[in-house]
């Protein structure tokens, strides 16, 4: 076993399972075993969007928000005025933004793998990473802050890595399953925010 496997483990075993990407705002250990609906895997979708530079529950706020305004869904965004988005979405900070890029997204007609991601305006590593692994069960692993703070704690890291080395350190580490990226992503960022 080497340290990325004992490090899960640990993490584990402290933690528990995480039932990561809340639903609706249902956290489920059953949603990562199960196929995802389509707007189960649009609203995590825009999730990653919203939660750019905020917390969690600021974006939580505002998908609630969407779904109270009924504009959770492509085609609802796609036909509302950017400003009149915005101020639904206010409470995920950076509001005007991230209206457009979620007009962005949902004008998106190419395919949902990273590539195709990382061709919509405003989304980044980081974001397409969590739409494929938390949406659609494609084992890459998320790098976020929380990532990089815990294994620069642990000295693996010097912190000066780019996003892609340090996610070849969980690659090259870890069985390529899905549920096993979720899993430990959601076990680092329980553990980062303790």
């Amino acid at each position: 076993m080497n340290k990325i496997e004992r490090l899960y483990n640990q993490l584990l075993k402290k933690h528990g399972p995480q039932g990561w990407w809340p639903v609706k705002g249902q956290y489920s250990v059953e949603l990562k075993n199960r196929k995802k609906t389509s707007s189960e895997k649009f609203e995590i979708a825009v999730g990653a969007i919203l939660t750019q530079n905020t917390s969690w529950k600021n974006a939580q706020k505002a998908i609630d928000a969407l779904r109270t305004a009924k504009l959770l869904s492509k085609k609802a965004i796609l036909s509302t005025p950017k400003a009149k988005l915005a101020g639904v979405i206010k409470s995920s900070g950076y509001h005007n933004q991230k209206a457009k890029k979620l007009k962005a997204f949902c004008a998106h007609n190419g395919k949902i793998n990273r590539e195709g991601l990382l061709s919509i305006w405003g989304i980044g590593p980081e974001t397409a990473d969590s739409i494929l692994l938390y949406a659609y069960d494609v084992p890459v692993f998320v790098i976020d802050a929380y990532t990089k703070r815990l294994l620069k704690k642990l000295g693996w890291i010097s912190g000066k890595e780019s996003y892609g080395e340090v996610q070849e350190v969980f690659h090259k580490n870890l069985p390529r399953k899905a549920s096993l990226f979720n899993e430990f992503h959601a076990l680092i960022v329980a553990e980062m925010k303790k």
